[in-house]
């Protein structure tokens, strides 16, 4: 009786997930199919980055913001939630960092640095081999780390969601999830979608809707501790798998499968002919940002021009591990 009890509550409980799966997606689907968002509004979200090429390998911040690799940072927390430790750290110009450590430090910069290089606001952000924490008790090296200023001038505030936004309606937020899903951005959900406040307005704006902490990215996809930062892993995953009318189906395994039913083929080629325009050197350097070496970083660049042709040919080519 009570193996039927729970049994019927099971399916009860799986049937609200799918009804209410089935009504996210037909509401995603309703907005998409609305007015794009104006030029001023979508500038929050995007802006065309023109004809010279922003510099992938210092990005946003330049070198003027970079952390000083050789001084020691006072640890004023830590946090050991989530995937990666993070530390809330001060260095002796009195700066305040996010420092995020293991192996999502070097795939968070360089997820940031091409996304920026696309025209998306991204923050400023560096990776440092090492560095020295210094706390109450002792002073250590700690390992690789990605270091993200806290910037009076740029201030952190809500969230925004991927489902529910101002951009839905155009390309160029599509366009987005493409290029997250040609990384194998796996972890798409809303806490991680940050809104920030531009002291000093940059870009025309003073508002910028990014997404942040990148890390879960060129390795394999997943809901349950993927493999990040993988290149085996990248290197066999697909990209599409098939296309029928408007709806296109992507090799991801990961997190809100409902959002990539708002992708249509032009939205795959659109992100496709932005990441045709990035140079040799943009993919060099964003990739030498995140501190990889020259052969890994070929391979990685040699993967993503392949997904990129097959964006651009709107070819269906599963990888091998599909």
């Amino acid at each position: 009786m009570v193996s039927r009890t729970v049994s019927a509550v099971a399916s009860v409980s799986l049937a609200l997930v799918i009804v209410g799966c089935v009504g996210r997606v037909a509401s995603i689907r309703t907005a998409v199919e609305g007015p794009p968002p104006p030029s001023a509004t979508l500038a929050q979200l995007w802006v065309d980055p023109g004809d010279t090429a922003r510099d992938l390998f210092w990005g946003i911040g330049g070198p003027s913001l970079a952390p000083p690799a050789s001084t020691p940072f006072d640890v004023e927390a830590r946090d050991d939630n989530g995937f990666s430790v993070s530390f809330d750290v001060k260095s002796p110009d009195g700066m305040r960092w996010s420092a995020k450590i293991g192996p999502e430090a070097q795939t968070e910069v360089v997820v940031s640095r091409i996304l920026w290089g696309l025209g998306y606001h991204q923050p400023p952000i560096y990776y440092l081999p090492s560095w020295t924490a210094a706390g109450p008790q002792q002073t250590r090296r700690e390992s690789e780390a990605r270091f993200r200023p806290k910037l009076p001038t740029l201030a952190a505030g809500e969230l925004w969601k991927w489902a529910d936004n101002p951009f839905l309606a155009a390309r160029e937020f599509r366009g987005m999830l493409v290029v997250l899903l040609m990384l194998n951005s796996t972890d798409l959900k809303d806490d991680n979608n940050t809104i920030y406040d531009v002291k000093e307005a940059a870009d025309g704006v003073s508002r910028w809707f990014l997404v942040r902490d990148l890390g879960a990215a060129l390795g394999e996809t997943g809901k349950l501790f993927p493999r990040r930062n993988w290149l085996e892993g990248f290197e066999r995953s697909g990209f599409i798998t098939r296309i029928s009318g408007q709806q296109v189906e992507f090799d991801y395994r990961g997190r809100h499968q409902e959002l990539l039913t708002m992708i249509t083929p032009a939205d795959v080629q659109w992100a496709a002919q932005r990441l045709q325009r990035l140079t040799d050197l943009q993919w060099r350097d964003a990739f030498r940002a995140g501190n990889y070496d020259a052969a890994i970083a070929g391979r990685y660049i040699a993967r993503i021009k392949t997904k990129i042709e097959d964006g651009l040919a709107l070819r269906a080519a599963p990888g091998a591990a599909s």
